[in-house]
C-alpha cells in the first residue's frame, strides 16, 4: 500500500507518523514534507498547492490514498482533480471547502441551516465598515473572510482597535486577496474549543476534544497566531446540562444541519469537519468552521487515535463510516510549540536545532516537526513554528510536566514558547 500525505508542517508530521505506525505498513510518502516526515516517509519536493504535479506524481506511483493536510489544497480543489482521475483522496472537495475558504459563505450558511453563532455583518469597502463600526457600544471581531493562516482574525475590545484592523485589511491590503472581504461580528465571551468530526457525508464520528492558544504569548496576550499549542481532551464548563448532552446537541443541532444545508445546496461534504466554538452563558456558539485538522490540534489528537487512520480514511471515502468505532487513549495529551524569535512576525531561518533526541527520551513524547529542514547534516529552523512537543500523561498535569521538561532539553537561537498551555484547566479543576 502507498500513501501521499501532501503538506509541510506539525500537522503532516502527525499525520504521516500516524500512518507509518499502521499494521498495515504501507510506503509513506510526503510532499513536501519537512525534516521530520523525512524520518517516517519518502519527502517529494512538490509544492502542496503544485496540484498538476502531485496529481502526476500519485498516477505514476499508483498510490493507493492520498490525504491532503493543509486547507490551501483543498480549497484549490485537489479532491475533485485526483477523483477525477480515479484516485482516492481524503478531504472535501473544492465547494464543499468553501465553507472554511469564504466565511461569508460560512456565515450565511449557518444562519439558514439555524446554527448558533455571532451577530455579523459584511463589507467589501472601509468606508461602509467605518460607518457600522462607528454605531458599536460593544466590543467587535474582525475576520478576513478569505484564508489567512490563522492570522485574519482581531478580537477588538476598543471600537478604534477594529477601525484599525479593517483599515489593515480593507485599505492597507496586509491580506491581499483574502483580505477583499470582512467580516465585523460582535464578540461572543465564553470557553473556548476545538471539535473535529469525521463525515462521510452522512455519518458523523466527533473525535476527542482539544483546545488550541492562539494568542503569541502567555496568559493570551499579543497577536494571533497560527496556534502556540494544544491539549486535549478538554472538558468544557457548561452553564446547563451534562457533557454527554453537550456532544449530542453538537451533532444534532451543529454538524448534521450544516451538512443538510449543505447538500441542499448540492455539495457533498466528506472528511475532517472541525468547528472552533465559544461556550457562552446562553450556550454554545460557531465561531468558524475549518475543512482539515487543526495545527496544533492534529498534534494531540493523532497520539491519542488508537484506531488505524488508515482505515478511518477509506471508511469515510466510502461513505461507510457508521460501520467503524473511531477509538481513542484514554490519557491526555499537551503539545508546546517553538516558535522561531519574532514570530508571528519577521523571523529568521536557518538556525541550528539541538536537543530533540534528549527530548524524546522522555517518556511518551514525541517531537513533531513543522518549520524545519536540513542544511548539510545540521537540522535548521525553516519557519516560524519550529516544532511541537508532545507528551501523554496519566493525568493531564503529569503530560503538561513532560512535554516541557522535554521542550527545555531543545535548543535553536531564538527560541520562544508560551508557558501556560493547559494551566487554565488545571486552574479550574484545581482550584
Amino acid at each position: 500500500m502507498r500513501i501521499l500525505v501532501i503538506g509541510s508542517g506539525g500537522r503532516e508530521h502527525a499525520i504521516a507518523q500516524k500512518i507509518f505506525d499502521s499494521p498495515k505498513h504501507p510506503d509513506v510518502y510526503c510532499a513536501p514534507g519537512n525534516a521530520g516526515t523525512a524520518q517516517v516517509a519518502e519527502n517529494i519536493p512538490i509544492k502542496s498547492t503544485d496540484i498538476p504535479a502531485l496529481l502526476e506524481f500519485a498516477k505514476r506511483k499508483k498510490i493507493d490514498l492520498t490525504i491532503a493536510g493543509p486547507e490551501q489544497p483543498l480549497t484549490d480543489g485537489i479532491v475533485d482533480e485526483f477523483q477525477t482521475a480515479g484516485l482516492r483522496i481524503f478531504g472535501p472537495n473544492k465547494k464543499a471547502a468553501q465553507l472554511e475558504a469564504d466565511k461569508d459563505f460560512a456565515k450565511k450558511l449557518m444562519v439558514e441551516a439555524g446554527i448558533p453563532t455571532a451577530q455579523s455583518r459584511t463589507f467589501t469597502r472601509y468606508d461602509h465598515a467605518m460607518d457600522y463600526i462607528a454605531t458599536r457600544d460593544t466590543p467587535q471581531v474582525v475576520k478576513v473572510a478569505g484564508l489567512a493562516a490563522g492570522k485574519g482574525v482581531f478580537v477588538c475590545d476598543d471600537p478604534a482597535d477594529a477601525l484599525l484592523a479593517a483599515e489593515r485589511i480593507l485599505v492597507k491590503n496586509e491580506f491581499g486577496p483574502p483580505g477583499n472581504t470582512i467580516l465585523v461580528e460582535e464578540k461572543l465571551v465564553g470557553q473556548e474549543i476545538s471539535i473535529h468530526a469525521i463525515t462521510d457525508g452522512q455519518s458523523v464520528h466527533i473525535l476527542e476534544s482539544s483546545r488550541d492558544h492562539k494568542r503569541a504569548f502567555d496568559n493570551d496576550v499579543g497577536p494571533n497566531t497560527g496556534g502556540m499549542g494544544a491539549y486535549s481532551p478538554f472538558t468544557p464548563t457548561l452553564h446547563t446540562g451534562s457533557v454527554a448532552d453537550f456532544y449530542t446537541n453538537m451533532e444534532t443541532h451543529i454538524l448534521l444541519p450544516i451538512l443538510d444545508t449543505l447538500r441542499r445546496h448540492e455539495i457533498e461534504y466528506k472528511g475532517v469537519l472541525y468547528l472552533g466554538l465559544m461556550i457562552t452563558a446562553g450556550g454554545p456558539q460557531v465561531l468558524e468552521f475549518n475543512c482539515r485538522f487543526g495545527d496544533p490540534e492534529a498534534q494531540v489528537l493523532f497520539p491519542r487515535m488508537k484506531t488505524d487512520f488508515i482505515d478511518v480514511a477509506n471508511a469515510c471515502i466510502d461513505g461507510r463510516l457508521d460501520r467503524i468505532e473511531i477509538e481513542s487513549d484514554p490519557r491526555p495529551a499537551v503539545c508546546v510549540v517553538m516558535a522561531s524569535g519574532g514570530y508571528p512576525g519577521h523571523y529568521e531561518i536557518n538556525k541550528p536545532i539541538t536537543g530533540i533526541e534528549d527530548a524524546e527520551s522522555e517518556d511518551d513524547v514525541t517531537v513533531y516537526h513543522a518549520g524545519t529542514t536540513t542544511n548539510g547534516d545540521r537540522l535548521v529552523t525553516h519557519g516560524g513554528r519550529v516544532l511541537g512537543v508532545t507528551a501523554i500523561g496519566d493525568e493531564l498535569e503529569s503530560a503538561q510536566k513532560s512535554a516541557y521538561t522535554a521542550a527545555s532539553k531543545i535548543n535553536f537561537e531564538g527560541a520562544h514558547y508560551r508557558k501556560d498551555i493547559a494551566h487554565q484547566t488545571m486552574r479550574t479543576e484545581n482550584p
